[in-house]
């Protein structure tokens, strides 16, 4: 039944509707009045300067009739972010958040300081960072679907996405890309799962690292396009360690990647501090000049250079194999690790999707389906 305070009651918790033709006319009028379980149904449209802190647990976001849009323009939550984030599971979809600033250069479309937030179809673009989490043991951050675009202060202190020592990161089906000085995604998390994504500095870019852990962890890097920008200042494409090996645990398994170096002299594929880190590298691609075993020790098996002519069209980031190319067929079975199944199970599809992957011949690289488009 609908209440006066325009939230309809349903069996399942309260669906709280917002937008302007609403009683509720902004996010931060329903953040107001939400409890646990609720859902917050937002109409698409424009909600500039409108900002929020989230405490519930069980919640869903998303818009409704397309995408909302929620720009900073010069406003922020507790002097943070668009939203703040700290209370239990959370769900937002189909939301974009816009150009976050504040004093100390650190704002973020979100600043998830305590939570299990899932991120799903949404866009962070001209922010200081596009998602910022504390460090919290007890969060956890998954991210689906979504595009982080030309976040950073400039500094190279904040970056597309930072994360810090939470328990959990899983990021599958995204597309990073134009940091601004900053790393494409940046994560101190004890466990991480980066998976099918497209990571890619492209023309006028200026990001650091493309993916960097810089307290190890462990990190489970399958099926991604990374590539790095020719005006990078950092040459390292991938790094884990920079700055110790903050968890009992570290490893890097580096499964299935097309990793591109964009400069045309000293570069590195893989940065790897020496310590308390285990690495293995299997079945990687690798376009440009070096090679990846030379980060150190580790378990590297099956990595091939490519000529960007073995690709169907590397200039514009298609990176599946050419139908001449002899790298087809030529992966192997990666195995499993920590009882996790390394063996690629989909692939990234542009702009922000996957696609299952049927089973049979397994080749070297992300891209598994080959040949032209059809």
């Amino acid at each position: 039944m609908a209440a006066a305070d325009g939230v309809n009651m349903v069996a399942t918790g309260r669906v709280i509707q917002v937008g302007a033709q609403r009683a509720l006319r902004t996010p931060s009028a329903a953040a107001a009045v939400a409890r646990d379980g609720d859902t917050i149904e937002i109409d698409a449209g424009e909600y500039p300067g409108d900002v929020a802190v989230w405490t519930q647990d069980r919640l869903t976001i998303l818009a409704v009739g397309g995408r909302a849009r929620l720009s900073a323009a010069g406003s922020s939550a507790e002097g943070k972010a668009i939203w703040v984030v700290r209370g239990g599971a959370m769900l937002v979809e189909n939301i974009d958040f816009v150009g976050a600033r504040v004093p100390d250069r650190n704002g973020a479309g979100i600043r998830l300081e305590r939570g299990r937030l899932t991120l799903r179809n949404c866009l962070f673009s001209d922010n200081e960072n596009g998602v910022l989490t504390s460090g919290d043991p007890a969060s956890e951050l998954e991210i689906e679907g979504s595009e982080f675009s030309e976040n950073g202060a400039g500094d190279g202190y904040s970056h597309n996405l930072y994360v810090g020592a939470i328990r959990k990161l899983r990021v599958t089906g995204s597309y990073f890309h134009h940091a601004r000085i900053g790393h494409l995604l940046k994560s101190r998390a004890s466990e991480n799962h980066i998976m099918y994504n497209r990571l890619t500095d492209e023309a006028g870019g200026t990001a650091s690292y493309e993916l960097e852990f810089p307290s190890g962890g462990m990190a489970y890097v399958v099926g991604n396009l990374i590539a790095q920008g020719a005006q990078t200042e950092n040459p390292a494409v991938v790094s884990i360690g920079a700055e110790g090996y903050a968890w009992p645990r570290n490893e890097l398994h580096l499964i299935n990647n097309t990793l591109i170096d964009g400069l045309t002299t000293g570069s590195t594929f893989l940065a790897v501090k020496p310590g308390n880190v285990k690495v293995t590298a299997i079945n990687n691609l690798l376009v440009g000049r070096g090679s990846i075993d030379a980060a150190g020790s580790g378990k590297y098996i099956n990595n091939f250079t490519a000529d960007p002519a073995e690709f169907v069209d590397a200039v514009r980031h298609d990176y599946r194999l050419a139908p001449a190319s002899q790298l087809i067929g030529k992966g192997v079975a990666p195995g499993a690790a920590n009882g996790f199944d390394l063996t690629p199970r989909r692939e990234y599809v542009h702009p922000r999707q996957t696609r299952a992957l049927r089973s049979g011949v397994l080749h070297p690289g992300a891209a598994q389906r080959t040949g032209p488009a059809h």
